[in-house]
């Protein structure tokens, strides 16, 4: 019995031995050279702009505008559109670190719908007539007829 524990007792430290010497494995290429450039550096500051636009095209039915402004952790904005039924979307959002993005929705204006009426008219009306093959099968056969006698 001892001689079994001391068997495994090796085996287990044999097997610790193996496991500590397992193959690591590192990239072989190594490039001579080095890069010509050098990486840039960008100073650390908050970020702070400000942007607005506007659209506004009559005979296309644009109308939209936008502004934003940012201030290192805070931002403000909001934005106009006119949606297809006539009203007018406005929305008003903030964003800071602390409630994320909260947006205000308003709508102004009442939604008009127009009844559809489509342009198209057929200018005539299509005949259907089955088609009838006239397809007629001659039979001949390709062996001659049998003889009773």
């Amino acid at each position: 019995m001892k001689s079994f524990v001391a068997a495994l007792g090796l085996a287990a430290l044999a097997a610790l031995a193996a496991a500590d010497n397992a193959p690591r494995y590192e990239p072989r290429y190594q490039p001579s050279y080095q890069p010509s450039y050098k990486q840039p550096s960008y100073p650390e500051e908050p970020a702070s702009y400000q942007y607005n636009y506007e659209v506004k095209d009559e005979y296309a039915g644009l109308n939209f505008d936008a502004n934003e402004a940012r201030e290192g952790y805070n931002t403000n904005g909001g934005y106009n559109v006119l949606l297809p039924d006539g009203r007018t979307q406005k929305v008003t959002y903030t964003v800071d670190g602390y409630d994320g993005y909260v947006a205000d929705v308003q709508y102004e204006g009442e939604p008009k719908y127009e009844s559809y009426k489509p342009k198209y008219e057929p200018k005539y009306e299509p005949k259907y007539e089955p088609y009838q093959p006239k397809y007629e099968p001659k039979y001949t056969p390709t062996y001659p007829p049998p003889s009773y006698n």
